[in-house]
Protein backbone atom coordinates (compact mmCIF):
# COMPACT_ATOMS: atom_id res chain seq x y z
CA UNK A 1 0.00 0.00 0.00
CA UNK A 2 1.31 3.42 -0.96
CA UNK A 3 1.75 5.88 1.88
CA UNK A 4 2.09 9.63 2.25
CA UNK A 5 3.97 11.54 4.92
CA UNK A 6 1.95 14.14 6.82
CA UNK A 7 3.59 17.41 7.92
CA UNK A 8 3.89 15.85 11.40
CA UNK A 9 6.06 13.10 9.92
CA UNK A 10 3.43 10.40 10.36
CA UNK A 11 3.11 7.98 7.44
CA UNK A 12 -0.48 7.16 6.45
CA UNK A 13 -2.00 4.99 3.77
CA UNK A 14 -2.54 6.95 0.56
CA UNK A 15 -5.88 5.20 0.07
CA UNK A 16 -8.42 4.93 2.84
CA UNK A 17 -11.89 3.76 3.73
CA UNK A 18 -14.83 6.14 3.85
CA UNK A 19 -17.89 5.56 6.00
CA UNK A 20 -20.54 7.86 4.55
CA UNK A 21 -23.91 6.02 4.65
CA UNK A 22 -22.61 3.49 7.18
CA UNK A 23 -24.54 3.21 10.43
CA UNK A 24 -27.88 4.09 8.85
CA UNK A 25 -29.32 0.57 8.59
CA UNK A 26 -29.05 -1.70 11.64
CA UNK A 27 -29.46 -4.75 9.40
CA UNK A 28 -26.26 -3.79 7.55
CA UNK A 29 -24.12 -3.21 10.64
CA UNK A 30 -22.44 -6.62 10.73
CA UNK A 31 -21.49 -6.34 7.04
CA UNK A 32 -20.23 -2.77 7.50
CA UNK A 33 -18.02 -3.79 10.43
CA UNK A 34 -16.72 -6.76 8.42
CA UNK A 35 -15.99 -4.53 5.41
CA UNK A 36 -13.92 -2.12 7.51
CA UNK A 37 -12.05 -5.01 9.11
CA UNK A 38 -11.37 -6.59 5.71
CA UNK A 39 -10.02 -3.24 4.53
CA UNK A 40 -7.68 -3.11 7.52
CA UNK A 41 -6.52 -6.63 6.71
CA UNK A 42 -5.71 -5.46 3.17
CA UNK A 43 -3.73 -2.42 4.35
CA UNK A 44 -6.44 0.24 4.10
CA UNK A 45 -5.53 1.60 7.50
CA UNK A 46 -6.87 5.15 7.05
CA UNK A 47 -10.54 5.30 8.07
CA UNK A 48 -12.51 8.50 7.46
CA UNK A 49 -15.75 9.18 9.33
CA UNK A 50 -17.71 12.10 10.80
CA UNK A 51 -20.26 12.89 13.46
CA UNK A 52 -22.55 13.84 10.56
CA UNK A 53 -22.66 10.37 9.02
CA UNK A 54 -25.84 8.72 10.31
CA UNK A 55 -25.76 11.24 13.19
CA UNK A 56 -22.88 9.36 14.80
CA UNK A 57 -23.93 5.91 13.62
CA UNK A 58 -20.95 5.59 11.30
CA UNK A 59 -18.59 6.41 14.16
CA UNK A 60 -20.23 3.62 16.18
CA UNK A 61 -19.64 1.17 13.32
CA UNK A 62 -16.00 2.27 13.14
CA UNK A 63 -15.63 1.88 16.90
CA UNK A 64 -16.94 -1.67 16.67
CA UNK A 65 -14.68 -2.48 13.71
CA UNK A 66 -11.62 -1.19 15.56
CA UNK A 67 -12.26 -3.11 18.78
CA UNK A 68 -8.89 -4.62 19.68
CA UNK A 69 -7.34 -3.13 16.52
CA UNK A 70 -7.20 0.60 17.20
CA UNK A 71 -3.41 0.74 16.83
CA UNK A 72 -3.73 -0.55 13.24
CA UNK A 73 -5.76 2.42 12.04
CA UNK A 74 -5.23 6.09 11.30
CA UNK A 75 -8.58 7.55 12.33
CA UNK A 76 -10.05 10.71 10.79
CA UNK A 77 -13.28 12.31 11.97
CA UNK A 78 -14.98 15.66 11.51
CA UNK A 79 -16.99 18.15 13.50
CA UNK A 80 -20.24 19.58 12.11
CA UNK A 81 -20.07 23.32 11.32
CA UNK A 82 -23.01 23.98 13.66
CA UNK A 83 -20.99 22.41 16.50
CA UNK A 84 -17.79 24.29 15.68
CA UNK A 85 -17.81 26.91 18.43
CA UNK A 86 -14.97 26.50 20.92
CA UNK A 87 -17.09 24.70 23.52
CA UNK A 88 -19.16 22.94 20.87
CA UNK A 89 -16.10 21.49 19.12
CA UNK A 90 -14.76 20.10 22.37
CA UNK A 91 -18.14 18.58 23.27
CA UNK A 92 -18.55 17.13 19.76
CA UNK A 93 -15.09 15.58 19.92
CA UNK A 94 -15.87 13.99 23.29
CA UNK A 95 -19.05 12.45 21.84
CA UNK A 96 -17.10 11.19 18.82
CA UNK A 97 -14.42 9.66 21.04
CA UNK A 98 -17.10 7.80 22.98
CA UNK A 99 -18.77 6.48 19.81
CA UNK A 100 -15.40 5.52 18.33
CA UNK A 101 -14.40 3.76 21.56
CA UNK A 102 -11.02 5.45 21.61
CA UNK A 103 -9.20 8.12 23.55
CA UNK A 104 -7.64 9.81 20.51
CA UNK A 105 -8.62 10.77 16.96
CA UNK A 106 -5.57 10.95 14.72
CA UNK A 107 -6.89 13.75 12.51
CA UNK A 108 -9.89 15.87 13.50
CA UNK A 109 -11.29 18.22 10.90
CA UNK A 110 -13.94 20.89 10.50
CA UNK A 111 -16.33 19.31 7.99
CA UNK A 112 -16.85 22.67 6.25
CA UNK A 113 -16.87 26.33 7.29
CA UNK A 114 -19.97 27.54 9.07
CA UNK A 115 -21.09 30.55 11.08
CA UNK A 116 -18.61 30.21 13.95
CA UNK A 117 -15.31 32.09 13.85
CA UNK A 118 -12.58 29.83 12.53
CA UNK A 119 -10.32 31.13 15.31
CA UNK A 120 -12.69 29.60 17.90
CA UNK A 121 -12.68 26.23 16.14
CA UNK A 122 -8.89 26.29 15.88
CA UNK A 123 -8.60 27.22 19.57
CA UNK A 124 -10.74 24.17 20.40
CA UNK A 125 -8.56 21.98 18.17
CA UNK A 126 -5.47 23.27 19.97
CA UNK A 127 -7.04 22.53 23.38
CA UNK A 128 -8.01 19.03 22.24
CA UNK A 129 -4.52 18.45 20.85
CA UNK A 130 -2.97 19.66 24.11
CA UNK A 131 -5.17 17.20 26.00
CA UNK A 132 -4.00 14.37 23.74
CA UNK A 133 -7.48 13.79 22.31
CA UNK A 134 -6.55 14.70 18.73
Amino acid sequence: MSTVRLPSGVQVAALGQGTWYMGENPAARKAEVAALQAGLDLGLTLIDTAEMYAEGGAEEVVGEALAGRRAQAFLVSKVYPHNASRAGTIAACERSLKRLRTDCIDLYLLHWRGAFALADTVAAFEALQGAGKI
